[in-house]
């Protein structure tokens, strides 16, 4: 829970839509919007503290986080948005992009989605043309829906934009090019936006060569780039991605292999050798942890609203 006045508003400041300030980065010709992925309130506070403008939300990481398991479509709408829109609040300052996979099916599921990350103050979703079981971007044999059914999926998704009467920036996600080829996913990609996407995402994109002629078959709409650790992207660098053209960058599951990695570190060293090594200078250990997650603001919220239980201090 938010408890910062930077966080839930002053009154100095009006409330801002996180869609509205994602939106005006995204056009902002001398900005790339740079994202890590996070996947719960403690990896979002870390991505804030170290002052982040922008957040994305992974799906795998929230199927591993809630139910520790694989990213193959097990996650419900109501268990992903509740993640999004959770993390949303931290900050309604720094708009959160967030994973909806296929749109949880129907173009009444993707309308009821786009609704319910809107109502949440997600600032953005992507919907891919997957079918189900759907699975990461970077695995393979990925089944594909019609294009057709995918159209179907971003205009449900605009229609319920439209009718809340609020705003929510749509990202097409095609992850045709493993199996129909480059030039059907920038066909589907393009008729994705007519149909009322605002961002196209290429999922999996093999080469630095293949993601400038992505960017340029689909100017001048707005690209997102996807990196991921031991995915068949290349590395590529937030600098790189800005001069090939790409408007969002996402580290879609960083925390989640930071996390392991260094969990699994730990762990190892606790089994093999009864103890583990702190930092000679303590970083990382409890009263750090508790900082990031906010007990110095909910101790000052407390004593504003005439409460005493806090006032001695931690």
């Amino acid at each position: 829970m938010a408890w910062t006045t930077r966080q839930s508003g002053d009154g100095k400041k009006p409330f801002r839509q996180a869609a509205t300030i994602l939106r005006e980065m995204i056009n902002d010709p001398d900005k790339i919007v740079i994202c890590p992925g996070v996947f719960d309130g403690y990896t979002a506070r870390i991505a804030l503290d170290i002052g982040f403008d922008a957040l994305y939300m992974t799906g795998a990481g929230t199927a591993a986080s809630r139910t520790g398991s694989p990213d193959l479509g097990i996650i419900n709408m109501v268990e992903m948005a509740a993640n999004a829109s959770m993390i949303a609040g931290l900050d309604w300052r720094v708009p959160v992009i967030a994973d909806a996979d296929t749109g949880f099916g129907s173009s009444l599921s993707a309308a009821r989605t786009a609704k319910t990350y809107i109502e949440g103050n997600v600032a953005a979703l992507h919907i891919e043309d997957q079918a189900f079981i759907k699975r990461c971007g970077h695995l393979r044999n990925k089944e594909l829906v019609s294009l057709e059914t995918y159209l179907t999926r971003i205009r449900a998704a605009s229609m319920a934009r439209e009718a809340s009467g609020r705003d929510l920036v749509i990202i097409a996600r095609t992850d045709s090019l493993q199996s129909l080829g480059f030039d059907e996913a920038i066909r589907r990609l393009k008729a994705a936006h007519e149909a009322g996407a605002d961002v196209a995402f290429f999922e999996g994109l093999v080469s630095k060569e293949q993601a400038r002629a992505a960017v340029k078959a689909l100017h001048p709409i707005p690209c997102l780039l996807n990196i991921v650790h031991g995915g068949v992207t290349p590395a590529i660098t937030a600098a790189e991605a800005k001069e090939i053209g790409f408007k969002i960058v996402i580290w879609s599951i960083l925390s989640l292999t930071e996390v392991y990695n260094s969990t699994r570190r730990a762990m190892t060293e606790l089994r093999d050798t009864g103890f583990v090594t702190e930092r000679e200078d303590k970083a990382g250990g409890i009263y750090d942890i508790f900082r990031v997650v906010g007990i110095n603001e909910a101790a000052e919220f407390d004593a504003a609203a005439g409460g005493a239980t806090l006032k001695g201090g931690f």
